[in-house]
C-alpha cells in the first residue's frame, strides 16, 4: 500500500509539473497602429497620446491592458460614449491590441496643477481618503505617484483634471458602469463635488 501511495504521489507531482503554463496575454504591435492613429485617434488624443484638450484623455503611457479593455467595452456598449462608440465599432481585436501597445509606448508629458488650495485638499484625499465618509485613499489602488497597476488599475498621473472629474461624476451617476465590481461607482457616490474637483486637480500634477 505504501508503494502504491508513493507511486500515485509521484504521478500526481509529475502531472502537475508537466501542466502547461497559462498562455501569455496577446500583445499588439505599435507600428501597426500608426495609420489608425494618423487617421483617427490622433485628432483627439494627440499623435503621441498626449491630448491637448481636457475633454479627451491623455493615453500616453497607459497600461495596454486598460486601453484594450476600454476600447473593447466602447465597442460592445459596456461603456457608453457617443464619440468613441462608432470609432471603436470599426476596430478589430487585433487593431485594439495594436493601439493599446502604441499608446503604452508613448511618453506622457508632465502637466502642472493650477489651484494650490485644491491640490492640498486633493493630496489629503488621494493619500489618506476620508474615513468619515468611507472614501478610501486613491493611492491604495492607483499608487502614490498615480502609476496604477498593470491589468488592474489605470495610470492616472498627469491626466486632465476636467476629464478625471467628469469620469468621477459619471461613475457617481451610473452613466459609467464598466468598472469591475462597480468599485468606482461605490466610491464616487461617497464623494462630494468639492472632493472630486480637488482630487482631480491633484492627479493632474502627479508624475
Amino acid at each position: 500500500m505504501k508503494s502504491l501511495a508513493l507511486l500515485t504521489g509521484l504521478l500526481f507531482a509529475a502531472t502537475t509539473w508537466a501542466s502547461p503554463a497559462p498562455a501569455p496575454a496577446p500583445k499588439g504591435d505599435p507600428a501597426k497602429a500608426q495609420k489608425l492613429v494618423n487617421d483617427v485617434c490622433g485628432a483627439c488624443h494627440g499623435m503621441d497620446g498626449n491630448s491637448t484638450s481636457p475633454a479627451y484623455p491623455t493615453l500616453a503611457g497607459q497600461h495596454p491592458e486598460y486601453t484594450t479593455k476600454q476600447l473593447t467595452e466602447f465597442r460592445s456598449g459596456a461603456r457608453r460614449n457617443a464619440i468613441m462608440a462608432p470609432n471603436a465599432a470599426r476596430l478589430t481585436d487585433e487593431e485594439i491590441l495594436h493601439l493599446a501597445a502604441y499608446f503604452a509606448a508613448q511618453q506622457p508629458k508632465p502637466r502642472m496643477a493650477k489651484d494650490a488650495a485644491l491640490v492640498a485638499e486633493g493630496q489629503r484625499l488621494y493619500k489618506g481618503g476620508n474615513a468619515g465618509s468611507g472614501v478610501p485613499a486613491c493611492a491604495s489602488c492607483h499608487g502614490p505617484a498615480g502609476a496604477g497597476i498593470p491589468a488592474q488599475f489605470p495610470r492616472l498621473a498627469g491626466q486632465h483634471a476636467k476629464y478625471v472629474e467628469s469620469q468621477l461624476r459619471h461613475f457617481r451617476s451610473g452613466d459609467r458602469a464598466n468598472d469591475g465590481g462597480r468599485m468606482m461607482q461605490v466610491i464616487a457616490r461617497k464623494m462630494t463635488d468639492r472632493e472630486m474637483r480637488a482630487v482631480a486637480e491633484y492627479i493632474s500634477g502627479l508624475r
